[in-house]
């Protein structure tokens, strides 16, 4: 059987699109040393802090691929970072409201790194393409504005004083 021409170069043309892209498996995960400090404090002495300090609370961030339609989920504590291919997020701080405070919201300040050319630039180099406040309730407050990479908050885990014993009540 004999496919048509067109049918045929437009096989070929997709089959293209994917040959330039490494495999997940290959993408670099280590974060440069100039991205990975970041500037989030400890506040596990702070007298003023309620519910769990900063250094302890945990928030789920969700990155999105757009070239490949990947998204994956990280788990990150104040001051960490984490990288995949050529985009690192850093996590700076994360917040949610007391359980007694309406509307409920939950938050995450956070700065995102892309590596690619700028201008003739002969080598890609790492750029700011974001840093704020993401929150997870109303995401159309701040977002992360790149053609490739989507950031958005899943969720901080933390506590506040009172909601582990109502825990145990129910």
């Amino acid at each position: 059987m004999r496919l048509p021409a067109a049918v045929l170069s437009c096989a070929l043309a997709l089959a293209a699109c994917n040959s330039g892209s490494p495999e997940p498996e290959a993408l670099e995960t280590e974060v440069p040393e100039e991205l990975a400090k970041g500037t989030a404090r400890d506040t596990a002495n702070d007298s003023e802090t309620i519910g769990t300090p900063m250094a302890d609370r945990v928030a789920t961030i969700g990155l999105l691929n757009k070239r490949n339609n990947v998204s994956r989920d990280f788990e990150l504590k104040p001051g960490e970072a984490t990288r995949v291919g050529d985009v690192v997020i850093r996590l700076e701080a994360c917040e949610k409201t007391a359980p007694w405070e309406l509307p409920q919201e939950e938050g995450a300040f956070v700065q995102v790194f892309v590596r690619e050319r700028k201008g003739n630039e002969p080598e890609p180099s790492w750029n700011k393409v974001f840093s704020g406040w993401l929150f997870r309730n109303s995401p159309s407050l701040n977002v992360v504005e790149h053609p490739v990479y989507d950031v958005w908050v899943k969720q901080c885990a933390m506590s506040f004083p009172g909601e582990e014993e109502s825990a145990g009540e129910d």
